[in-house]
């Protein structure tokens, strides 16, 4: 029997109440959320304040349209996260139940989604209020980072999204029937932490260095080369994690053990990974484009 970690006893609501009959509570998730997006503004905010990090010593935005943009952004995330989980992992199942693609509560957001629903929002108000789109994208980028971080935090606390079955001394025992159904394994299954190796690459070490290129490197005055460089960084650590990341159950078949969502005699890719793919090309094509434009 592999020595394994156990699964830290944290509740995924921090507390609730019931009133009225009705319970209502708060959940590590959900206030993920909330922080993360509110350490994004400011961020956001704290660098449209300063006109020398920005070309032509001029932000993209003022603070006022900063603060208007959040919630076109709070709505693309929640849109785009949704559909993007329905059609990205689940389209089968939610065309025979269309009455529930918009049940957000019962769980199921795709980061990639959100990602394509951040984008929209982003450019259709970048277009109705003109302004510079690259330079936009940049200051979006510097606050995405906080949210992955404590996002991928929640879902280490809430067990989900675990890994592959490992025998590495940092496996982790999660609870639950599906977690602890590896057939190879004798006694109690560790899996890879992968939520907690996406919170280190995509969040903290991707915000580290977008930080860095920010406050010490003056990348702002090369309109894209932040953007490139957050959707490089985190399409590579997705793709990375997705080596040792569980894929959803609905991709594993008997001839497919891996849950490849493209494959050929056995290699293939991850549902993640292609999806994670074109985000690595955007961002090198961004970076070599604000490189050359100076």
């Amino acid at each position: 029997m592999q020595a394994v970690l156990p699964f830290p006893e944290i509740s995924p609501e921090i507390f609730s109440v019931s009133l009225f009959g009705f319970d209502f509570a708060l959940r590590w998730y959900a206030l993920a959320y909330i922080v993360g997006i509110v350490i994004g503004w400011r961020l956001v905010v704290s660098a449209v304040r300063r006109p020398a990090l920005w070309p032509e010593e001029t932000p993209p935005a003022t603070d006022r349209q900063i603060e208007d943009l959040l919630t076109w952004v709070i709505i693309g995330v929640i849109l785009g996260g949704r559909l993007g989980y329905v059609f990205f992992y689940q389209r089968d199942y939610y065309l025979a139940h269309p009455g529930e693609i918009l049940a957000v509560w019962q769980g199921g957001m795709a980061f990639h989604g959100g990602l394509l629903g951040v984008i929209t929002a982003a450019f259709l108000y970048a277009w109705k209020h003109a302004l510079p789109r690259l330079s936009l994208a940049d200051a979006i980028a510097i606050g995405v980072p906080p949210g992955l971080l404590l996002g991928r935090l929640a879902n280490f606390i809430n067990g989900e999204l675990w890994g592959r079955p490992t025998d590495l001394p940092w496996g982790v025992a999660f609870p639950g029937p599906d977690a602890q159904n590896c057939p190879d394994v004798a006694g109690l299954c560790g899996r890879h932490p992968s939520q907690l190796y996406e919170a280190s690459l995509e969040g903290l070490f991707l915000g580290a260095v977008l930080l860095w290129l920010v406050w010490r490197s003056g990348a702002l005055r090369r309109p894209g080369l932040i953007a490139g460089v957050f959707f490089a960084g985190y399409g590579l650590s997705r793709f990375l994690v997705e080596f040792v990341r569980q894929p959803d159950a609905h991709f594993v078949a008997p001839g497919n053990p891996l849950g490849l969502a493209w494959h050929v005699g056995g290699w293939g890719l991850t549902m993640g990974q292609i999806l994670s793919a074109p985000m690595i090309l955007a961002g090198l094509w961004l970076i070599l484009r604000a490189r050359r434009a100076r």
